[in-house]
């Protein structure tokens, strides 16, 4: 969704309040794809505070399926939208590259939500995603959920990573 923020910068001090529908049903980016479990619409407030500055608040909560880092499950991972933001309108996009200012949601006189949601999804990624705090994570010959119970594979052959750390202790057994 766009909101046209035109009327709301030719009038100093006006308060413009948007319920903003949230229309993805997926969570894109170089991880890959995660479908939305679940969306409200977000409570978005932009503020003329004066001289082409605007101030932007937005709240809601959006809920993404992201797959356990052991067992590959889809857990719900809620996210919280909570962002106060200023944008100077003024400034080109050029100037906001050498402020280091990388709002890439407000085009012109247009404010995009989804690339706003999109930004704060990524900004709050969880750096791991596990189902449940003991999860046992898939069998590496088989590949079965062993959170369902255990599978006959032969668990004794030695992980083929650690060569080089048995070679240095049979080399202390010889002597």
């Amino acid at each position: 969704m766009l909101i046209d923020l035109s009327e709301i910068l030719s009038l100093e001090g006006k308060t413009q309040v948007v319920e903003a529908p949230v229309s993805m049903d997926s969570f894109q980016s170089r991880l890959g794809e995660f479908p939305v479990a679940e969306k409200e619409p977000l409570t978005v407030t932009i503020t003329n505070t004066g001289n082409k500055v605007l101030k932007i608040e937005v709240q809601g909560h959006i809920t993404v399926k992201i797959p356990c880092d052991k067992c590959l499950k889809e857990v719900p991972t809620e996210f919280s939208i909570d962002m106060e933001q200023e944008v100077d309108m003024k400034a080109s996009g050029e100037d906001r590259i050498k402020d280091l200012d990388e709002i890439n949601y407000v085009t012109g006189c247009s404010l995009d939500v989804e690339q706003l949601v999109h930004n704060e999804i990524l900004i709050h990624w969880p750096l791991r995603v596990l189902c449940r705090e003991d999860c046992r994570g898939l069998c590496p010959v088989c590949g079965k959920d062993l959170n369902e119970g255990s599978c006959n594979c032969d668990q004794s052959s030695p992980d083929p990573r650690m060569a080089a750390i048995r070679d240095i202790f049979s080399k202390f057994k010889e002597v």
